[in-house]
């Protein structure tokens, strides 16, 4: 179908009928992603034998890896591949990584060895570097600069980021630990949740082969006649090169993810490197253009320390859901619960508050996007503040409800819904024409920041002393969890605080 890119943006009702086909895409690539999170740290103690403090830390170094890569995939999709191809290629990568695990290197040994363990993870780290942020930029080109509806668009792919992960982050960890389908060999558990990541992220390349057709113009290659750099040359070895050199880093991700203190080397490098390119950017753009990417930047940095706080899920809230959570919530597993019920909150929530950012815009009364960053961090803070309650309900073992937990993921998710959607959105409305997908990168490498903050958060003020009873296991990360909803409110009064001036850089962007 030979959609402009004006016939696409002069959509009638709330959503462009594309963003539906792209959130199913969005949703099964969230599946495999979600699904293989979920597990790690647990597999890694269980299985892998490795300390919990250690597993905190390789949980934390793979987790920064993936959303650091995003930035190296928004930057070949800007520069060499477009939006399209990269994001095929992440997915294909994905398959591969998830295929290496589920199989155990291809030699359907039982169990999961811990080379292949590290070599799978590589090759799913690289993937979704290439698919996560080049999706979510195509939604953005979806609405025209001006339009109001693009804050309730996101927040709908925000729905189906999260049906992806509800799905993902409960199934798989469920059928590792024998929750679901336990006629499943004990020792091929692990393998066939891995290799359900694989089955979904075929769905999600299929489903996106199909939604090309509707696209019009956007996501192709610079250099394609309908593309934005039609003048633009791209030669085929330079595209093949991206190709060659992302599988020839696979051995060097392997070893960085599997040394923590090189993930250490790496963090400190890769930013200050991506600040100091994007300050040369900077330098060639108008003065106006400039203020809103310096705005951009503020966001980012907050986002830092929004998923520093934010992103203990899968690590140490991976460990306390395993040793200090019942199952009082219709017998569900525990940390299945912890994996996906944020997602799932995400799901009942994030329409409404969607059509209520809607209909306080038509009554002139939306509260602009720093604001809704400052009530993110302190529905955050609200949120640590309720699973440090959880001790209160605590037994003599050391055993507290799911119920009284789950209440608290609800309230963190009210804060992730203020941030989260809003911010994959102000990066498409602060950004440049040509920096779209490296400013979304960078949304994403922040988000890399933060999970490594989080890992050496959860790692250092969840680490009990040893020989400590259950019952003081709790205490010791309740805690630290009151700590981290400190930083979290202190954080939300400071934004609300600057946002007249955050508000004049942004030059009239809502």
């Amino acid at each position: 179908m030979n959609l402009t890119l004006e016939q696409i943006q002069d959509f009638k009702g709330k959503y462009p009928r594309q963003i539906w086909s792209l959130f199913f895409s969005e949703m099964w690539e969230r599946f495999c992603f979600y699904g293989m999170r979920g597990m790690l740290v647990v597999f890694m103690i269980s299985q892998l034998q490795f300390i919990e403090k250690d597993a905190k830390l390789q949980y934390a170094a793979t987790q920064a890896f993936v959303y650091a890569f995003t930035f190296v995939g928004g930057f070949f999709a800007d520069r060499l591949l477009g939006f399209r191809k990269s994001l095929f290629w992440g997915g294909f990568l994905m398959i591969v990584g998830s295929l290496i695990l589920a199989t155990n290197a291809f030699s359907f040994a039982p169990g999961i060895s811990k080379f292949n363990f590290f070599l799978g993870l590589s090759f799913t780290i690289i993937g979704t570097g290439f698919f996560k942020p080049n999706i979510s930029t195509m939604v953005g080109k979806l609405y025209k600069p001006e339009d109001n509806r693009t804050d309730a668009g996101f927040s709908l792919f925000y729905a189906g980021i999260n049906l992806g992960a509800l799905l993902g982050g409960y199934v798989c960890i469920a059928i590792g630990q024998g929750d679901m389908f336990s006629k499943i060999p004990v020792h091929f558990r692990w393998n066939v949740a891995f290799g359900l990541a694989a089955v979904v992220m075929v769905i999600s390349l299929i489903n996106f082969i199909f939604t090309q057709r509707s696209l019009g113009p956007i996501g192709f290659q610079p250099g394609h006649p309908l593309s934005d750099e039609p003048n633009k040359i791209i030669k085929k070895w330079q595209e093949y090169l991206v190709y060659l050199g992302t599988i020839l880093v696979v051995p060097l991700i392997m070893v960085m993810v599997s040394k923590t203190e090189y993930t250490d080397y790496f963090m400190y490098t890769i930013g200050p490197l991506t600040l100091i390119y994007l300050f040369y950017e900077m330098s060639k753009v108008t003065s106006v253009e400039r203020q809103k990417l310096w705005a951009a930047l503020v966001f980012i940095i907050f986002s830092i320390l929004f998923w520093g706080i934010y992103e203990q899920s899968g690590g140490s809230l991976s460990v306390f859901a395993e040793n200090n959570l019942n199952k009082d919530l219709f017998g569900l597993n525990a940390n299945g619960v912890n994996n996906s019920g944020g997602s799932f909150f995400v799901l009942l929530l994030a329409i409404p508050i969607g059509l209520l950012w809607i209909w306080l815009s038509k009554k002139k009364a939306e509260p602009n996007t720093i604001i809704k960053f400052g009530l993110g961090f302190l529905f955050l803070g609200l949120g640590y503040y309720a699973i440090f309650a959880t001790r209160f309900f605590a037994n003599a073992a050391g055993i507290t409800s799911l119920s009284v937990f789950t209440i608290a993921l609800f309230i963190i998710t009210i804060g992730e819904m203020c941030l989260s959607p809003i911010g994959l959105s102000i990066m498409t409305k602060l950004s440049t024409k040509n920096l779209q997908g490296m400013m979304m990168g960078m949304w994403f490498l922040a988000s890399a920041y933060g999970q490594y903050v989080a890992g050496i958060l959860g790692a250092h003020l969840t680490e009990p002393k040893s020989g400590a009873s259950n019952l003081e296991v709790l205490n010791t990360y309740t805690s630290g969890y009151k700590d981290l909803g400190l930083y979290a409110v202190i954080a939300g009064v400071v934004l609300i605080l600057v946002s007249p001036l955050v508000k004049k850089l942004m030059h009239g962007v809502k």
